[in-house]
């Protein structure tokens, strides 16, 4: 969508398509060695056998690399090192498979979301978790999108370890009963999404709350299933609609939504805004007119899918000079011909952002005597 894999000067296309293998699984360690272009559904049917999971759920069909993000975090959570072919052919393993470690600059981090503008990543070792057992998903209609964000950011704050919470507005409802695809009708108000696991008290007690901040927040239908078919169906309803992905902080969630609910009246069109509402991610098809006052809500234009070629003048706006001149130092570095012949990636990051060795020098990197 960002036009991350635009060809704006030719060259060549590499797919990773056949490369979709999971190369080990380690159960007492909990991680897994996959190819990039592993999809993660296949990737859990897998792992269900060993009694493991893993829990970022992107889009249906998605490769690995959601809405679990809000107990779980992002992919970048669950990235425990990768190997990465650099522009010049050298093959760099970020770090070995120990959870943590402080072995120099964070290799890992830097190459998990460059969209392949600082390397190619051909392997990934994965954290997974326990299968999630007792799982319930839980729905509340509500009147207005204010009245249906109280409760999740109540939720939030409390602390609760909530699977995801996710938010459907008013026209995402009433695009799912106009499409047929679910075998459900849904009552076209906003709409909130929940899902628990853990222990059986513990996911009752966590209902129980959730149902009594949805009662004190004007709901007006509310229902709860731990049955294997209601939850794929309930569950299921959420995961077709096509996003954008903006971010706000949570506090600002209802005014963006608001804000696009009357851009979109205002155009005489329809449309629809969904969010991952735990960690504050919006989603509307509107995402050209709406960056701005995204930015302007301390929020951000792209959450999740990258900046690519289309969102990178709001890189601007919303990091600022500075940061997006040190993005281009580093990228720099990587791709010219002094960085392809020094060899290590942890080297090429210092010399890219401190060339005069004054930050407190010879520590973690080791530099000749003529730097």
């Amino acid at each position: 969508m960002p036009g991350a894999i635009a060809a704006t000067r030719g060259g060549i296309c590499v797919d990773f398509n056949r490369m979709n293998k999971i190369l080990e699984t380690h159960k007492e360690d909990m991680d897994v060695i996959v190819q990039p272009a592993a999809n993660w559904q296949d990737l859990n049917a897998h792992l269900v056998d060993h009694d493991l999971f893993f829990p970022p759920a992107p889009s249906p069909g998605a490769k690995i690399g959601g809405t679990n993000a809000y107990r779980h975090g992002a992919i970048r959570q669950w990235v425990v090192s990768m190997t990465v072919v650099l522009a010049d052919g050298t093959i760099v393993k970020t770090r070995r498979r120990p959870k943590k470690s402080s072995a120099g600059y964070d290799l890992t981090n830097l190459m998990v979301g460059p969209a392949g503008t600082l390397g190619l990543i051909t392997e990934a070792v994965l954290k997974v978790t326990s299968v999630p057992k007792n799982i319930h998903v839980a729905i509340a209609s509500f009147p207005t999108t204010h009245a249906t964000t109280e409760p999740a950011t109540g939720l939030v704050h409390s602390g609760l370890p909530i699977d995801a919470v996710e938010l459907l507005d008013k026209h995402s409802m009433w695009a799912i009963n106009q499409s047929g695809l679910s075998k459900k009708r849904w009552k076209e108000n906003p709409t909130l999404f929940l899902r628990f696991s853990g222990l059986q008290p513990a996911v009752q007690a966590q209902v129980e709350i959730a149902r009594a901040a949805a009662e004190q927040n004007q709901c007006e239908n509310s229902e709860v299933s731990a049955n294997k078919d209601k939850i794929n169906v309930w569950w299921g309803t959420r995961k077709p609609i096509p996003n954008a992905d903006t971010a706000v902080p949570i506090s600002r969630l209802a005014d963006i939504i608001e804000d696009t609910h009357r851009v979109i009246a205002k155009a005489g069109l329809a449309g629809w805004t969904l969010g991952h509402v735990g960690d504050g991610g919006f989603s509307n098809p509107f995402g050209d007119v709406l960056e701005r006052r995204t930015i302007e809500l301390e929020g951000t234009v792209t959450g999740e899918h990258g900046i690519g070629s289309k969102l990178r003048d709001r890189l601007v706006d919303e990091v600022g000079p500075e940061a997006v001149e040190m993005m281009k130092k580093v990228r720099k570095h990587f791709l010219s011909s002094d960085c392809l012949a020094d060899g290590p990636a942890g080297p090429q990051i210092k010399q890219a952002l401190d060339p005069g060795h004054i930050l407190n020098p010879d520590k973690v990197i080791q530099f000749g005597e003529d730097y």
